[in-house]
Protein backbone atom coordinates (compact mmCIF):
# COMPACT_ATOMS: atom_id res chain seq x y z
CA UNK A 1 0.00 0.00 0.00
CA UNK A 2 1.41 3.41 -0.92
CA UNK A 3 1.90 6.18 1.62
CA UNK A 4 -0.79 8.25 -0.06
CA UNK A 5 -3.41 5.52 0.43
CA UNK A 6 -2.70 4.84 4.10
CA UNK A 7 -5.33 6.04 6.56
CA UNK A 8 -4.42 9.35 8.11
CA UNK A 9 -5.05 7.93 11.58
CA UNK A 10 -2.16 5.48 11.00
CA UNK A 11 0.32 7.80 9.32
CA UNK A 12 -0.10 10.80 11.61
CA UNK A 13 -1.75 9.92 14.92
CA UNK A 14 -0.80 13.22 16.58
CA UNK A 15 -1.05 15.70 13.71
CA UNK A 16 -2.40 18.62 15.74
CA UNK A 17 -0.01 17.96 18.61
CA UNK A 18 2.97 17.81 16.28
CA UNK A 19 1.93 21.03 14.56
CA UNK A 20 1.64 22.82 17.91
CA UNK A 21 4.89 21.59 19.45
CA UNK A 22 7.18 21.00 16.47
CA UNK A 23 5.78 23.57 14.04
CA UNK A 24 7.86 26.39 15.62
CA UNK A 25 10.94 24.20 15.09
CA UNK A 26 10.29 23.72 11.36
CA UNK A 27 8.03 20.66 11.20
CA UNK A 28 5.87 20.69 8.05
CA UNK A 29 3.76 18.41 5.87
CA UNK A 30 6.76 17.24 3.84
CA UNK A 31 8.61 16.11 6.97
CA UNK A 32 5.45 14.34 8.14
CA UNK A 33 5.35 12.31 4.92
CA UNK A 34 9.04 11.44 5.26
CA UNK A 35 8.43 10.24 8.81
CA UNK A 36 5.54 7.85 8.04
CA UNK A 37 7.69 4.65 8.00
CA UNK A 38 9.13 5.55 11.41
CA UNK A 39 5.74 6.47 12.85
CA UNK A 40 4.53 2.98 11.91
CA UNK A 41 7.36 1.60 14.09
CA UNK A 42 6.09 3.61 17.04
CA UNK A 43 9.00 6.08 16.97
CA UNK A 44 8.65 9.76 17.85
CA UNK A 45 9.69 12.60 15.51
CA UNK A 46 11.87 15.34 16.92
CA UNK A 47 14.45 17.92 15.97
CA UNK A 48 17.98 17.72 17.30
CA UNK A 49 18.70 20.90 19.25
CA UNK A 50 22.12 19.90 20.63
CA UNK A 51 24.68 17.10 20.24
CA UNK A 52 27.33 16.40 22.85
CA UNK A 53 29.59 13.34 23.35
CA UNK A 54 27.37 10.56 22.12
CA UNK A 55 24.19 12.11 23.48
CA UNK A 56 21.77 14.60 21.99
CA UNK A 57 18.81 16.71 23.09
CA UNK A 58 15.79 16.28 20.84
CA UNK A 59 12.68 18.46 20.83
CA UNK A 60 9.65 16.15 20.55
CA UNK A 61 5.91 16.65 21.01
CA UNK A 62 6.46 15.75 24.67
CA UNK A 63 9.24 18.31 25.14
CA UNK A 64 13.02 17.91 25.07
CA UNK A 65 14.30 14.37 25.62
CA UNK A 66 17.85 13.12 26.06
CA UNK A 67 18.80 10.31 23.69
CA UNK A 68 21.82 8.17 22.87
CA UNK A 69 23.28 8.46 19.33
CA UNK A 70 24.93 5.02 19.14
CA UNK A 71 22.73 3.97 16.20
CA UNK A 72 23.45 7.14 14.18
CA UNK A 73 27.23 7.44 14.61
CA UNK A 74 28.78 5.82 11.50
CA UNK A 75 32.46 5.98 10.54
CA UNK A 76 31.70 8.60 7.88
CA UNK A 77 31.82 11.96 9.72
CA UNK A 78 29.38 13.47 7.23
CA UNK A 79 26.70 10.94 8.20
CA UNK A 80 26.75 11.42 11.96
CA UNK A 81 23.69 13.09 13.44
CA UNK A 82 24.02 16.83 14.02
CA UNK A 83 22.13 19.88 15.19
CA UNK A 84 19.18 20.59 12.90
CA UNK A 85 18.50 16.97 11.93
CA UNK A 86 15.00 15.52 12.20
CA UNK A 87 15.30 12.34 14.24
CA UNK A 88 13.27 9.19 14.92
CA UNK A 89 13.45 8.63 18.69
CA UNK A 90 12.33 5.74 20.87
CA UNK A 91 9.19 6.71 22.84
CA UNK A 92 10.65 5.36 26.09
CA UNK A 93 13.58 3.50 27.56
CA UNK A 94 16.63 4.10 29.68
CA UNK A 95 18.69 4.98 27.86
CA UNK A 96 16.49 6.16 25.03
CA UNK A 97 17.99 5.91 21.52
CA UNK A 98 17.82 7.85 18.27
CA UNK A 99 17.16 5.10 15.72
CA UNK A 100 17.54 7.17 12.51
CA UNK A 101 17.29 10.63 11.06
CA UNK A 102 15.44 11.89 7.99
CA UNK A 103 17.27 12.73 4.73
CA UNK A 104 18.69 16.23 4.93
CA UNK A 105 17.40 19.00 2.70
CA UNK A 106 20.60 21.03 3.13
CA UNK A 107 23.86 20.58 5.04
CA UNK A 108 26.61 23.07 5.93
CA UNK A 109 29.94 21.22 5.65
CA UNK A 110 33.52 22.38 6.05
CA UNK A 111 36.89 20.65 5.85
CA UNK A 112 38.49 19.91 9.22
CA UNK A 113 41.94 21.19 10.09
CA UNK A 114 43.24 17.64 10.53
CA UNK A 115 45.83 16.15 8.20
CA UNK A 116 43.23 13.61 7.09
CA UNK A 117 41.15 16.44 5.61
CA UNK A 118 37.82 15.01 6.67
CA UNK A 119 34.57 16.84 6.22
CA UNK A 120 32.69 18.12 9.26
CA UNK A 121 28.97 18.84 9.16
CA UNK A 122 28.09 21.93 11.20
CA UNK A 123 24.33 22.18 10.73
CA UNK A 124 21.55 20.41 8.84
CA UNK A 125 18.32 21.51 7.17
CA UNK A 126 19.29 25.17 7.09
CA UNK A 127 17.50 27.79 4.97
CA UNK A 128 19.61 30.88 5.76
CA UNK A 129 23.34 31.10 6.49
CA UNK A 130 24.05 34.29 8.47
CA UNK A 131 27.73 35.21 8.17
CA UNK A 132 28.61 37.57 11.02
CA UNK A 133 31.53 39.92 10.31
CA UNK A 134 32.80 42.42 12.88
CA UNK A 135 33.41 46.02 11.89
CA UNK A 136 35.66 46.42 14.94
CA UNK A 137 38.59 45.00 12.94
CA UNK A 138 39.82 45.29 9.36
CA UNK A 139 37.64 43.39 6.91
CA UNK A 140 39.02 40.06 5.71
CA UNK A 141 37.32 39.80 2.32
CA UNK A 142 38.98 36.48 1.54
CA UNK A 143 37.47 34.89 4.64
CA UNK A 144 34.04 36.24 3.72
CA UNK A 145 34.40 34.61 0.29
CA UNK A 146 35.21 31.29 1.98
CA UNK A 147 32.12 31.43 4.17
CA UNK A 148 30.01 32.37 1.16
CA UNK A 149 31.33 29.46 -0.92
CA UNK A 150 30.40 26.99 1.83
CA UNK A 151 27.02 28.65 2.33
CA UNK A 152 26.09 28.48 -1.37
CA UNK A 153 27.32 24.88 -1.57
CA UNK A 154 25.16 23.91 1.42
CA UNK A 155 21.97 24.88 -0.38
CA UNK A 156 21.18 27.70 2.06
CA UNK A 157 20.71 31.36 1.17
CA UNK A 158 23.66 33.36 2.56
CA UNK A 159 23.31 36.70 4.30
CA UNK A 160 26.27 38.84 5.43
CA UNK A 161 25.68 40.76 8.66
CA UNK A 162 28.24 43.45 9.54
CA UNK A 163 28.12 43.65 13.33
CA UNK A 164 29.21 46.43 15.71
CA UNK A 165 28.21 49.14 13.24
CA UNK A 166 28.19 51.65 16.12
CA UNK A 167 32.02 51.48 16.10
CA UNK A 168 32.04 53.11 12.64
CA UNK A 169 30.32 56.46 13.30
CA UNK A 170 31.33 58.04 9.98
CA UNK A 171 28.53 57.23 7.49
CA UNK A 172 30.85 57.67 4.48
CA UNK A 173 33.36 55.17 5.85
CA UNK A 174 30.56 52.75 6.70
CA UNK A 175 29.14 53.06 3.18
CA UNK A 176 32.56 52.22 1.68
CA UNK A 177 32.88 49.15 3.89
CA UNK A 178 29.44 47.95 2.88
CA UNK A 179 30.29 48.50 -0.78
CA UNK A 180 33.49 46.44 -0.43
CA UNK A 181 31.52 43.54 1.03
CA UNK A 182 28.78 43.82 -1.58
CA UNK A 183 31.42 43.56 -4.32
CA UNK A 184 32.77 40.48 -2.55
CA UNK A 185 29.30 38.94 -2.19
CA UNK A 186 27.40 39.26 -5.50
CA UNK A 187 23.75 38.30 -5.16
CA UNK A 188 23.91 38.37 -1.34
CA UNK A 189 22.19 40.89 0.92
CA UNK A 190 24.58 42.80 3.19
CA UNK A 191 23.12 44.23 6.39
CA UNK A 192 24.73 46.45 9.04
CA UNK A 193 23.59 45.92 12.62
CA UNK A 194 24.43 47.15 16.07
CA UNK A 195 23.29 45.14 19.06
CA UNK A 196 24.13 48.18 21.20
CA UNK A 197 21.82 50.64 19.42
CA UNK A 198 19.44 48.11 17.88
CA UNK A 199 20.23 49.30 14.35
CA UNK A 200 19.29 46.70 11.74
CA UNK A 201 18.09 44.04 14.20
CA UNK A 202 14.44 44.51 13.23
CA UNK A 203 15.30 43.97 9.56
CA UNK A 204 17.33 40.87 10.41
CA UNK A 205 14.50 39.50 12.57
CA UNK A 206 12.11 39.84 9.64
CA UNK A 207 14.56 38.17 7.23
CA UNK A 208 15.04 35.08 9.42
CA UNK A 209 11.43 34.92 10.59
CA UNK A 210 10.76 31.89 8.40
CA UNK A 211 12.80 28.72 8.21
CA UNK A 212 16.05 27.76 9.93
CA UNK A 213 19.10 30.04 10.11
CA UNK A 214 22.64 29.12 11.11
CA UNK A 215 24.85 31.82 12.62
CA UNK A 216 28.49 31.61 11.48
CA UNK A 217 31.67 33.58 12.01
CA UNK A 218 35.01 33.72 13.80
CA UNK A 219 35.36 34.32 17.52
CA UNK A 220 34.76 37.97 18.37
CA UNK A 221 32.41 38.56 15.45
CA UNK A 222 29.53 39.24 17.84
CA UNK A 223 27.53 36.08 17.11
CA UNK A 224 26.34 35.48 20.67
CA UNK A 225 25.34 39.13 21.10
CA UNK A 226 23.51 38.98 17.78
CA UNK A 227 21.78 35.75 18.83
CA UNK A 228 20.59 37.40 22.05
CA UNK A 229 19.21 40.33 20.05
CA UNK A 230 17.23 37.95 17.84
CA UNK A 231 16.04 35.90 20.83
CA UNK A 232 15.03 39.00 22.75
CA UNK A 233 16.83 37.76 25.88
CA UNK A 234 20.35 37.11 27.19
CA UNK A 235 20.30 33.41 26.41
CA UNK A 236 23.85 33.11 25.04
CA UNK A 237 26.87 34.04 27.19
CA UNK A 238 28.80 37.05 25.88
CA UNK A 239 32.45 38.01 26.49
CA UNK A 240 34.34 41.09 25.37
CA UNK A 241 36.71 40.80 22.42
CA UNK A 242 40.38 41.70 22.88
CA UNK A 243 41.07 45.30 21.93
CA UNK A 244 44.44 44.43 20.34
CA UNK A 245 43.03 42.26 17.55
CA UNK A 246 39.26 42.15 18.03
CA UNK A 247 39.30 38.40 18.67
CA UNK A 248 37.06 36.86 21.28
CA UNK A 249 36.87 33.69 23.30
CA UNK A 250 34.69 30.75 22.39
CA UNK A 251 31.64 31.69 24.46
CA UNK A 252 29.57 29.19 22.44
CA UNK A 253 31.09 25.71 22.73
CA UNK A 254 28.34 23.61 21.12
CA UNK A 255 25.87 24.10 18.30
CA UNK A 256 22.48 24.98 19.76
CA UNK A 257 19.11 25.20 18.02
CA UNK A 258 16.66 27.73 19.44
CA UNK A 259 13.17 28.82 18.37
CA UNK A 260 12.93 32.58 17.78
CA UNK A 261 10.05 34.47 19.40
CA UNK A 262 9.16 36.15 16.11
CA UNK A 263 9.16 32.89 14.17
CA UNK A 264 11.93 30.85 12.65
CA UNK A 265 14.73 28.82 14.20
CA UNK A 266 18.34 29.81 14.93
CA UNK A 267 21.40 27.53 15.18
CA UNK A 268 24.23 29.27 16.99
CA UNK A 269 27.71 27.84 16.37
CA UNK A 270 31.11 28.21 18.07
CA UNK A 271 33.60 30.61 16.52
CA UNK A 272 35.39 28.93 13.61
CA UNK A 273 39.18 29.19 13.57
CA UNK A 274 39.45 27.55 10.16
CA UNK A 275 37.07 27.74 7.22
CA UNK A 276 38.29 24.99 4.91
CA UNK A 277 36.41 24.19 1.74
CA UNK A 278 34.85 20.76 1.28
CA UNK A 279 33.82 19.82 -2.27
CA UNK A 280 32.50 23.35 -2.80
CA UNK A 281 33.16 23.86 -6.51
CA UNK A 282 29.63 25.04 -7.20
CA UNK A 283 29.75 27.40 -4.23
CA UNK A 284 33.03 28.93 -5.39
CA UNK A 285 31.53 29.50 -8.83
CA UNK A 286 28.54 31.25 -7.23
CA UNK A 287 30.74 33.55 -5.15
CA UNK A 288 32.80 34.54 -8.18
CA UNK A 289 29.92 34.61 -10.63
CA UNK A 290 31.29 37.65 -12.47
CA UNK A 291 34.61 35.89 -13.17
CA UNK A 292 32.88 32.82 -14.56
CA UNK A 293 30.72 35.11 -16.70
CA UNK A 294 33.83 36.79 -18.14
CA UNK A 295 35.41 33.36 -18.68
CA UNK A 296 32.59 32.32 -21.00
CA UNK A 297 33.95 34.74 -23.63
CA UNK A 298 37.61 33.70 -23.35
CA UNK A 299 39.13 32.48 -26.63
CA UNK A 300 40.01 29.08 -25.13
CA UNK A 301 37.51 27.05 -23.16
CA UNK A 302 40.24 25.81 -20.79
CA UNK A 303 41.78 29.26 -20.31
CA UNK A 304 43.74 29.55 -17.04
CA UNK A 305 43.34 33.38 -17.09
CA UNK A 306 47.08 33.94 -16.83
CA UNK A 307 48.78 34.90 -20.11
CA UNK A 308 46.61 33.26 -22.77
CA UNK A 309 45.68 35.38 -25.80
CA UNK A 310 42.04 36.46 -25.90
CA UNK A 311 41.51 36.03 -22.15
CA UNK A 312 38.41 38.03 -21.23
CA UNK A 313 39.14 37.69 -17.51
CA UNK A 314 42.61 39.24 -17.79
CA UNK A 315 41.13 41.96 -20.00
CA UNK A 316 38.61 42.78 -17.24
CA UNK A 317 41.44 43.00 -14.70
CA UNK A 318 43.53 45.22 -16.97
CA UNK A 319 40.60 47.56 -17.59
CA UNK A 320 39.86 47.84 -13.87
CA UNK A 321 36.44 46.18 -14.12
CA UNK A 322 37.62 43.19 -12.08
CA UNK A 323 39.87 43.65 -9.02
CA UNK A 324 43.08 41.64 -9.15
CA UNK A 325 42.40 40.52 -5.57
CA UNK A 326 39.18 38.83 -6.65
CA UNK A 327 40.94 36.84 -9.37
CA UNK A 328 43.72 35.74 -7.00
CA UNK A 329 41.17 34.68 -4.37
CA UNK A 330 39.20 32.77 -7.02
CA UNK A 331 42.30 30.86 -8.10
CA UNK A 332 43.27 30.12 -4.51
CA UNK A 333 39.88 28.70 -3.56
CA UNK A 334 39.65 26.63 -6.75
CA UNK A 335 43.09 25.11 -6.08
CA UNK A 336 42.22 24.37 -2.47
CA UNK A 337 38.91 22.78 -3.37
CA UNK A 338 40.55 20.71 -6.10
CA UNK A 339 43.09 19.34 -3.62
CA UNK A 340 40.36 18.37 -1.16
CA UNK A 341 38.29 16.63 -3.83
CA UNK A 342 41.35 14.88 -5.25
CA UNK A 343 42.04 13.20 -1.91
CA UNK A 344 38.80 11.25 -2.24
CA UNK A 345 38.59 11.03 -6.06
CA UNK A 346 41.19 8.75 -7.68
CA UNK A 347 40.22 9.78 -11.23
CA UNK A 348 40.67 13.47 -10.45
CA UNK A 349 44.03 12.76 -8.79
CA UNK A 350 45.15 11.08 -12.01
CA UNK A 351 43.99 14.04 -14.10
CA UNK A 352 45.84 16.50 -11.86
CA UNK A 353 49.07 14.49 -12.09
CA UNK A 354 48.75 14.21 -15.90
CA UNK A 355 48.13 17.95 -16.17
CA UNK A 356 51.17 18.64 -13.98
CA UNK A 357 53.37 16.39 -16.15
CA UNK A 358 52.18 18.11 -19.35
CA UNK A 359 52.85 21.57 -17.92
CA UNK A 360 56.30 20.48 -16.70
CA UNK A 361 57.17 19.08 -20.13
CA UNK A 362 55.94 22.26 -21.82
CA UNK A 363 58.00 24.38 -19.43
CA UNK A 364 61.15 22.38 -20.18
CA UNK A 365 60.53 22.65 -23.94
CA UNK A 366 60.03 26.41 -23.73
CA UNK A 367 63.22 26.80 -21.70
CA UNK A 368 65.21 24.69 -24.18
CA UNK A 369 63.85 26.69 -27.12
CA UNK A 370 64.72 29.95 -25.43
CA UNK A 371 68.29 28.84 -24.78
CA UNK A 372 68.75 27.76 -28.40
CA UNK A 373 67.41 31.08 -29.67
CA UNK A 374 64.33 29.62 -31.32
CA UNK A 375 61.82 31.19 -28.91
Amino acid sequence: MSHASRPSSTSSPSTSSLADTLGPFGWDAAWAVEFIPYAEQGLLPGRVVRVDRGQCDVMTEHGIVRADTAFVTPHDPLRVICTGDWAAVEPSGSPRYVKAYLPRRTAFVRSTSSQRSEGQILAANVDHAIIAVSLAVELDLGRIERFLALAWESGAQPLVVLTKADLVPDPVTLAHLVQDVETTAPGVQVLTVSSLTGEGTDVLTALVGGGTSVLLGVSGAGKSTLANALLGADVMEVQEAREVDGKGRHTTTTRNLLALPGGGVLIDTPGLRGVGLWDAGTGVGQVFAEIEEYAETCRFHDCAHEAEPGCAVRAAVDSGELPERRLESYRKLLRENQRIVAKTDARLRSEIRRDWRLKSAQGRANYAAKRSGRA
